[in-house]
Formats: structure tokens, sequence, C-alpha cells
């Protein structure tokens, strides 16, 4: 059936997730036999710990198995509570926390609550691939501030001021970032908030999900500063610094009329997530990190994996890297190479070189357009040092090639 009506407009509008594409596509290359090195997707390769599976196979036992309140159980929503004064230093009401399938919802709830047609979301680039898409199912426009990777690609205070107008509606901040691996510190945060603070009428949304992959400091959340605390919107969840990536489960903290208002979409468009992956989530959440023994062997795990990449992308001629401090992504330079041949193919973009990389080396990675930054490609290094080191040593062969 050719119907030219039959889709919205809103959904024609829309990229898909270039990360996911890249991820389909090495899996149907793995299917025709070829030895594919997927470094695209963003999920740690650690399994769920133990204590969460049994607090999951309690679950069943106990029949948390009903439909669940819309905003989550209230059990998992006081450990989230306590979670955010214990780490984070911030108190929230219980009514302001909303419990959501995974943090990719809880931002997408924020965004649908807060914009109308017309309204200016701020983003930072490189951003993750989402961002913007979310925004524009909102019917609001993105605004974008490009960064440089001599600054490791942080936004500078006057960037902020200088994207503000009287129709910004909100501001989407992320550290740990995907796709940079970058973290903000103390007197950067606080020089960004200082700016923040001076206009009332933006929201901030702080994507806190790596918080707990972190190698160099301790996390900063932007609702600890209390001069802004009323504006800002916490989101995280348990998919990363917990290996929970299938459970699907993430919260905000937010202003209580903006988590009102989440709690009424979610109960229109999902209701509450899973009840097994709630109970699961409130015994993950409620171990603190430090008591926590699966969370510092795995970050451990990832620094060593970080040094190694970066190690490597150093020895190759041409590519620009430098060291990521949270998350497991880099995101090197590689504009070097824009304009080389191999004989056959012409590299025009980081489109053309990842898809190069996938034909020439089996190596998938994901184009820097994808992230509002179209000079660089995001490798994710949470596989083993092992398939980390055939993968660079096949990537710097193929880069090799091209003159």
């Amino acid at each position: 059936m050719e119907n030219n009506n039959l889709i919205s407009e809103r959904v024609n509008n829309l990229s898909e997730s270039a990360t996911i594409q890249m991820t389909q596509k090495s899996r149907e290359l793995k299917k025709q036999g070829l030895d594919i090195i997927a470094l695209s997707i963003g999920e740690p390769d650690f399994n769920t710990p133990e204590i969460i599976k049994k607090a999951a196979y309690q679950a069943i036992e106990d029949n948390f198995t009903h439909y669940p309140p819309v905003a989550g159980y209230t059990l998992l929503r006081e450990a989230i509570q306590k979670k955010f004064k214990r780490d984070n230093n911030i108190d929230y009401d219980l009514n302001q926390i909303i419990v959501s399938n995974g943090a990719k919802q809880s931002l997408a709830n924020v965004l649908l609550s807060i914009i109308n047609p017309g309204d200016e979301v701020v983003i930072p680039c490189p951003y993750w691939v989402s961002y913007p898409e979310l925004v524009k199912i909102g019917q609001g426009t993105p605004v974008y501030i490009n960064t440089t990777i001599e600054n490791k690609y942080k936004v500078q205070p006057h960037q902020i001021e200088e994207a503000i107008t009287d129709r910004t509606k909100a501001i989407i901040l992320n550290s740990p970032s995907n796709p940079t691996g970058v973290v903000y510190t103390y007197e950067e945060t606080k020089a960004l908030v200082d700016v923040l603070k001076q206009h009332p009428h933006v929201i901030i949304i702080s994507d806190e999900i790596y918080e707990l992959i972190n190698y160099e400091g301790s996390h900063i959340s932007l609702a600890q500063f209390p001069e802004i605390k009323d504006r800002v919107v916490t989101i995280n969840g348990v998919s990363k610094g917990f290996a929970m990536t299938g459970w699907r489960i993430g919260y905000i903290g937010a202003p209580l009329e903006i988590a009102n208002a989440c709690n009424k979409i979610q109960g229109q468009y999902t209701s509450g997530p899973g009840t097994i992956s709630q109970m699961a989530s409130k015994k993950a959440i409620e171990t603190d990190p430090k008591e926590f023994d699966d969370l510092p062997k795995m970050v451990a795990a990832f620094k060593r994996r970080r040094d190694l990449v970066v190690q490597m992308l150093q020895d190759i001629p041409g590519v620009k890297a430098y060291s990521p401090d949270g998350a497991f992504y880099i995101f090197p330079d590689v504009s070097y190479y824009f304009g080389k041949t191999d004989g056959n193919v012409t590299i025009n973009n980081s489109n053309d070189l990842c898809m190069y990389i996938l034909n020439k080396a089996h190596v998938a990675l994901v184009p820097g357009e994808a992230f509002g930054e179209p000079s660089g490609i995001r490798i994710s290094f949470a596989t083993s040092e092992s398939v980390l080191e055939e993968a660079m040593l096949r990537l710097k062969k193929a880069l090799s090639l091209l003159n």
C-alpha cells in the first residue's frame, strides 16, 4: 500500500539511531559468517551481579507480578531517595521521583512534559544521538553548541550564555558523557552553574546515567547546587553502573510540577515499569557503591581497556585521541583521513570512514555525524582487552591504506 499521508510528519522527520543501525548491520554481517568486532553498542559486557539477580528471583516468589503504581513502587522510590542523599547530597521528596522503562523514557517523559512547539532546547555537541530527536518529537527546536577536542569536548560557560535566548526552555547536560567520556570537575560544573543561575526560565536536564563509571574523580550532580536545584531534573538509572541494560529501569528526581507531569504522561502510554525489574533495581540502588564488590572490578576493567585503546589510537598517524575520564567511550578526531582514498573508496566524512572500516577491517564504529560532531567517531571499549587490541590493529592497518 502506497500512501504519502500514511506516516506522520513527526516520524518522517525523525532520524534512526545510528548506534542501533550500526549494531544491526554488524549483526547481519556476523550472520553471513564474517568476523565482525562490534565497538558500536553502548552496553557493558559484564553480567548483572548475582545479588541483583537473586532479588529478582525473590520478587517472583513474593508475587511482585501485578500492576505496579505508575511512578514505580514506593519501596524502589524510597531506595532512590536515599541514594540521591547518600551519593549526591540531594534531597527529593518521594513524589518528586518517577521510575520509568529506562533512562531514555525518563528523558522522553521530561521533554514531552515541558516542551511546546517552537521551544528551544540547548544541546552541547557531541551529544547522545537521541537528545535532538526526542526534542523534535516534542516539536521543539534543538540549538547546538559546538565544542572542540582541545577542550576535551567540554562546553564552556560563555558558550551557554551565548546560546540562551528568550525562547530557550531547557538545556541538556551529560557527565560522564556519551559519546566522549568526559567528566566535568566541580570547578567546571560550578562555572556552568554560575551562568545558568542567571537564566531562571531555563530548565536544566542533567543526564547522569554513567555516574558510577568514573575513573579519575568524584561525580558532581547539578542538583546539589542550591541556587539552581529548583530547576534541575536529574536523570539516572541502573543500566550502565550495574550492567542491567536489559532490565529497563531509569528514574528522575525533579521539581514537583515536572514530576507530576511525567507521572501523568507515563500513565497514558506505558504505565509503571516491569515489577521484577523494579525489585532487582531496588537491590542495586540501596547498596552503597563503596560496598558493592562487582562495581570496582568493572570500573577497573574499563580503565585498563581505556588505557589500551588510547595508547593504540595515539600510535595511529593522523588520529587525535585523548584519555576519557568516565563512561566507556572515546571520541577521537579522524578528520585527517577525509579526502583520502585506498584507490577504490574515497573518504568524504565519518560516515564514509566507518563504512570503509566496517567493510575493510570488519570493525563496527559509529560516525560522528550521529553525535553532532562530524570530525570524530565513537569507539566503545566495553569488551575484552584482547578483542580491543585486535580491533585497534585492524583499524590501524585499514587506515594505513588511505592516501
